[in-house]
């Protein structure tokens, strides 16, 4: 599942502001690159790919969801039975998502009202990441000069500008 970068990049920002060693590490890689490598490759990945220094606390986001984005390309491409599942298609239009999703998978689709209801209940209910706490998190803001910069990172990376939307290929569809 991806979803808009802007999301992830705010999403990941708040969560590290109530994560106390990830909000570490992100203060720590403002003063060196070899942090967000690191960071990579401690999930396993390669991330000399992924070596940049975390100048404003929005740059982990913009890695994170390219380092996504990047798997997911690089199995479909090598012809791996993966699909995407973009989250605003998922919010917008819960049932069908599930449907499409469940048919995919060679799941039954009558379990799809099931899957729609257990959206209603926070996932991260019993920890530290449950929406009552990041709900209380100040949105970062997000300049002009911050967006120019994350837009060159993300050139860099291959992927959209804030604010363009994207839909990687693959990517299931209800329609």
């Amino acid at each position: 599942m991806y979803r808009d970068v802007e999301k992830v990049v705010k999403s990941v920002y708040r969560a590290s502001m109530i994560t106390p060693l990830a909000h570490l590490i992100f203060e720590f890689g403002k003063l060196s690159s070899y942090i967000s490598r690191m960071m990579i490759d401690a999930m396993g990945l390669n991330g000399s790919d992924y070596c940049v220094r975390i100048y404003n606390n929005l740059v982990p986001g913009v890695i994170f969801s390219a380092v996504i984005t990047t798997m997911y390309l690089d199995s479909y491409r090598r012809g791996s039975n993966v699909r995407a599942v973009r989250y605003e298609d998922l919010v917008a239009r819960p049932l069908d998502m599930c449907r499409t999703v469940l048919e995919f998978c060679h799941l039954p689709v009558s379990l799809a009202e099931l899957a729609v209801k257990a959206f209603e209940v926070d996932s991260q209910r019993n920890s530290i990441l449950r929406k009552s706490v990041l709900g209380r998190i100040k949105e970062p803001k997000m300049t002009p000069q911050i967006k120019e910069k994350l837009n060159e990172l993300l050139k860099e990376y291959g992927m959209p500008p804030i604010g363009e939307s994207c839909i990687l290929e693959g990517t299931l569809t209800c329609c």
